[in-house]
């Protein structure tokens, strides 16, 4: 089992996502912001394998774009699952590969599950 960082600014997504994620045996840390997240992310007592986040967050249209790249030079190896309701444009797509992927909202909890395993198994 892993741990998981959700990272999503809506407070019940961010919720119903923690618990079908831990409903799977996976640990789970959450963040509503970028701050928070790249805080959980610099602290060398905290484990996370995945990094679950929204690309949209509050008012920055790719704020989980630059938070992934962040995360990626503080934890080298770290996976990263993104989502969003809006529209993904092929730059974005471009994105979705080695250790990458998308899961598009609104998802279905046994969809999120079978991804975070997935994504998890492949570390």
């Amino acid at each position: 089992m892993g741990v998981v960082l959700v990272v999503e600014d809506d407070e019940q997504v961010r919720v119903l996502a923690e618990s079908a994620i831990q409903e799977a045996g996976h640990q789970t840390l959450t963040a509503a912001n970028v701050d928070e997240a790249l805080a959980l992310l610099r602290d060398d007592q905290q484990k996370v394998d995945l990094l679950f986040t929204d690309i949209k967050l509050w008012a920055d249209a790719q704020g989980g774009i630059a938070l992934a790249q962040q995360a990626i030079e503080v934890r080298s190896g770290i996976r990263v699952l993104y989502t969003t309701g809006q529209g993904v444009t092929d730059g974005m797509r471009a994105l979705f590969v080695d250790g990458f992927s998308f899961l598009g909202k609104p998802y279905n909890l046994d969809s999120l599950r079978r991804i975070v395993a997935e994504q998890l198994d492949r570390g």
